[in-house]
C-alpha cells in the first residue's frame, strides 16, 4: 500500500446477496437470474464480469454489495476474485474513516501510518506482490474460461490506469477506456465512500453507474 487512504474508508450498508465458491479459488459469486446464488452451474448468463478488489479484498463487504449492485443491473453473473487468497494487504481492523479531499496529513498522522499500518503489513504486500497477483489472476481467468465456456464476453473492473490508457491511447494495440474525474473526493470513494458525506455518496453512487453504462455499451451479447 503506498498512501494512507488505502487504509481508510467506511462500510456500505445492507448484505451480500452471493456466495463463496470454493471452486472457483474461493471466489465470490453473484447470479442475476438464479434463485439461489450459490449455484455456480447457472447457464443463464451469457456475459460476466470481474470485480478486482482494493487492498482489503474479500473480507470488506463493500465489493461483495458493489458485484450484487452491478449483476442485478446488468443481469448478468459477477465474480470477484480472491487474488490475496485470504490473506488480504489490508486487514479490516485497519481501516479508518477518512474526511473530505481537502482535509490534509499531518507529519504525525504520517509517522503513526508508517509505524502502526505500514511497518506491521511488509509481509502481505511482499507476498501479494503484483507479479504473484498477476499470476493468480491469470489462473482464475483461465479456470472460469474452462468452466463457464458459455460467456460469450467477460469484462473486468478494478483499479484505475487512466495515465497508462493515455500513454498508450495512440499506439496500434490500445484500446477503448473512459475515464470521469470525480473533484473533491478521495482516493477509495468508489468502494469506501464516506457515508457522512452527500457529495462523497453522489460520487460513489455516479461511479458505479458509470460502471455500468460502460459494461451495458461495451459487453454486449447476442
Amino acid at each position: 500500500m503506498s498512501c494512507p487512504q488505502c487504509f481508510q474508508g467506511y462500510e456500505l450498508p445492507g448484505e451480500p446477496k452471493g456466495s463463496i465458491q470454493p471452486d472457483f479459488q474461493g471466489a465470490y459469486f453473484t447470479a442475476f437470474q438464479s434463485q439461489d446464488a450459490s449455484n455456480n452451474n447457472s447457464n443463464a448468463s451469457k456475459r460476466a464480469v470481474v470485480l478486482l478488489t482494493d487492498g482489503f479484498g474479500l473480507p470488506l463487504k463493500n465489493c461483495k454489495i458493489i458485484a450484487d449492485k452491478i449483476s442485478a443491473a446488468l443481469e448478468c453473473d459477477v465474480w470477484i476474485p480472491d487474488y490475496f487468497q485470504g490473506r488480504p494487504p489490508v486487514p479490516l481492523n485497519a481501516m479508518s474513516g477518512p474526511d473530505k479531499a481537502s482535509q490534509k496529513m499531518t507529519v504525525l498522522d504520517w509517522i503513526k501510518f508508517i509505524l502502526v499500518n505500514g511497518i506491521p503489513r511488509i509481509p502481505a504486500i511482499i507476498s501479494n506482490r503484483p507479479s504473484v497477483v498477476d499470476a493468480r489472476l491469470a489462473s482464475f481467468f483461465a479456470l472460469l474460461k474452462e468452466k463457464k465456456p458459455h460467456y460469450e464476453k467477460i469484462g473486468a473492473v478494478g483499479l484505475s490506469a487512466e495515465a497508462i490508457f493515455a500513454a498508450n491511447k495512440d499506439k496500434p494495440e490500445s484500446f477503448e477506456y473512459e475515464f470521469k474525474d470525480y473533484p473533491g473526493t478521495q482516493h477509495g470513494f468508489a468502494a469506501r465512500p464516506n457515508l457522512a458525506y452527500p457529495e462523497i455518496v453522489e460520487a460513489h453512487e455516479k461511479a458505479l453507474e458509470q460502471t455500468i453504462s460502460w459494461f451495458k455499451k461495451t459487453l454486449v451479447v447476442a
